[in-house]
């Protein structure tokens, strides 16, 4: 007799013996420690994947996957949320989106005041003058979704989504322009608003202490979050002050929560200056207040005691107003720079001077420069370049801008580490890069960064819960996943769920750290071991796939077209 083969035999044999056939999932990941987004104490599961979905999750008997990970001494938690990211660019450059997926980053959330739709000719010359020149691309798009579509469709690792801008509506109809709407301006960017909410958009994103936006009113905002809050959006805003006008600033913010019935987000939460980190408790008190009394307020923050923006954040907004050809034009002429001497070294509550929160000079790093001739003097301070030449700081910084053709990237130093401390545990607290997402090579090697780009997740993981306990772990998680994503109010992600999204990030709680200094800002974290995106793994055991499954992430509004 010729002996049986295949598998009926096998089948066959299970039954007689009282067994069932295993249950076969794309992947397995066994034996992990769970960390459902929830902030409930990890426990020792397993998840198993079918294509983009998590299919079961739990004690796993009688199970097998196609690929099967183990997850012994790991922990397992949903894809990290990244609230304020600047990987505009940076994705179009190069997709894979290394600093951040190395730190377990899943979804990409963008629209900090400038969006990248609805765009015209003009915001369209706009974004291509602000930006650092490393990234060369075409604007093939006009509309928020058209770009958000643009960027999957090259294929890029992480999802993305978008606030739309109130710069950029700004710049589409006023321009640059210090003035009110009129009427039918403000129509036009109502109408805008309630397309880009139907196209997915998130809600109205706004950053006041910089021009154009410096210039918009209370009463407009408010306006634009009416429409933006009618589809259940979010309004999210670099207030118009994070120093001395810091309280009164987030007044503004509440005020414009309640009159229009709107979700408000606060961005990079800090007190800035010296003279302000004592106002850390008002600030809290202030927002929980306005919690109580019903309001949906809640905050973000990166976890560092210094930021980056440019020297745009250190002159008046009257200086600027008109783009950037006139502001370089401006600061050629004797009489306003006489005027800027005395404005940009006098403390004041009518703009918002980063410089004047700085403790000197040597606090100012500057790292962005879009012209070669000036890139030697990426990582020096202000206080150096202003010795090198023999100027003065402010002198220094008004040229720099004339010579380099931009607004120059600044590194900041104004925030206390006592206060970085406390903002970790506040129970709203989100966090967000305010970075791009790169790698250290190609294009990226010609300008420097903030380490925030390398390492803001893994610093809160390793630094503040594992090393100083600031917050435990099942709470750092929530934050960076669940807490967002509820916010946002998007749909089957942010939480280990079966029915949810895979996107997964798995890690060595023991070794997760990261590296970046501001000597050396590009500098990959470690200790995330394995992260996938919608069911695909983009980490394998530390090191990118090369796998691009990204996809848009739209808000509460969106309107299948």
């Amino acid at each position: 007799m010729k002996p049986i083969h295949g598998l009926f035999p096998i089948l066959i044999l299970s039954l007689l013996i009282g067994c069932s056939t295993p249950e076969t999932f794309d992947v397995l990941i066994k034996n992990g420690q769970i960390a459902d987004g929830s902030g409930q104490p990890l426990y020792l599961g397993d998840i198993g994947i079918n294509a983009d979905t998590i299919a079961a999750l739990g004690t796993l008997d009688n199970v097998i996957g196609i690929q099967e990970i183990d997850a012994t001494g790991l922990v397992v938690a949903p894809g990290f949320i990244n609230m304020l990211s600047w990987a505009v660019e940076s994705l179009i450059e190069d997709g894979k989106s290394q600093s951040d997926i190395r730190q377990g980053v899943t979804l990409e959330v963008f629209g900090e005041g400038w969006s990248m739709g609805p765009l015209t000719e003009a915001s369209k010359k706009a974004i291509q003058s602000i930006g650092d020149g490393m990234v060369e691309y075409d604007i093939e798009w006009e509309t928020l979704d058209e770009y958000l579509e643009f960027l999957t469709q090259r294929g890029i690792s992480p999802n993305v989504a978008s606030f739309v801008g109130a710069t950029t509506l700004r710049i589409n109809t006023v321009g640059f322009e210090d003035r009110a709407p009129t009427d039918e301006e403000m129509e036009v960017m109502k109408g805008m608003v309630a397309n880009a909410m139907e196209d997915g958009a998130l809600g109205i994103g706004a950053s006041l202490i910089y021009a154009p936006a410096f210039y918009s009113s209370t009463e407009e905002l408010i306006e634009l979050c009416k429409v933006a809050s009618a589809y259940d959006g979010m309004y999210i805003s670099h207030m118009r002050s994070e120093g001395n006008q810091l309280l009164e600033s987030l007044d503004e913010l509440i005020r414009i929560a309640d009159a229009a019935k709107i979700r408000a987000e606060i961005y990079h939460l800090k007190m800035g200056g010296k003279e302000n980190w004592n106002k850390f408790d008002a600030v809290v008190s202030k927002i929980d207040s306005a919690r109580a009394a019903g309001l949906h307020i809640t905050t973000d923050m990166y976890s560092y005691t210094a930021g980056a923006t440019g020297l745009d954040a250190s002159m008046p907004p009257w200086v600027q107003e008109g783009g950037y050809a006139k502001w370089a034009e401006r600061l050629q002429d004797p009489a306003i720079r006489k005027k800027l001497m005395t404005e940009m070294t006098t403390p004041t509550n009518e703009w918002e001077s980063l410089m004047m929160g700085v403790e000197s000079y040597e606090d100012m790093l500057l790292i962005g420069f879009k012209n070669d001739s000036l890139k030697y003097l990426t990582g020096k301070s202000l206080a150096e370049i202003a010795a090198m030449r023999k100027t003065s700081a402010v002198e220094t910084a008004m040229d720099l801008v004339i010579q380099d053709g931009s607004r120059v990237g600044t590194v900041y130093f104004l925030m206390s580490e006592e206060n970085v401390k406390k903002q970790l545990a506040l129970p709203y607290m989100s966090f967000g890069s305010d970075a791009e997402s790169s790698a250290p090579e190609g294009v990226f090697l010609e300008s420097s960064t903030h380490p925030r780009a390398y390492g803001n997740v893994a610093r809160v993981l390793g630094k503040y819960v594992r090393d100083e306990k600031v917050i435990p772990l099942e709470e750092a998680i929530y934050k960076l996943t669940a807490l967002p994503a509820t916010n946002l109010k998007i749909k089957k992600r942010g939480s280990l769920k079966t029915g949810y999204f895979a996107d997964l990030a798995i890690f060595d709680p023991k070794t997760i750290q990261d590296h970046a200094t501001f000597e050396k800002p590009m500098q990959y974290a470690t200790g995330m071991q394995h992260v996938f995106v919608n069911g695909q793994q983009v980490l394998k055991d530390g090191a990118h796939t090369g796998a691009t499954p990204g996809r848009v992430v739209r808000g509460p509004g969106w309107k299948e077209k």
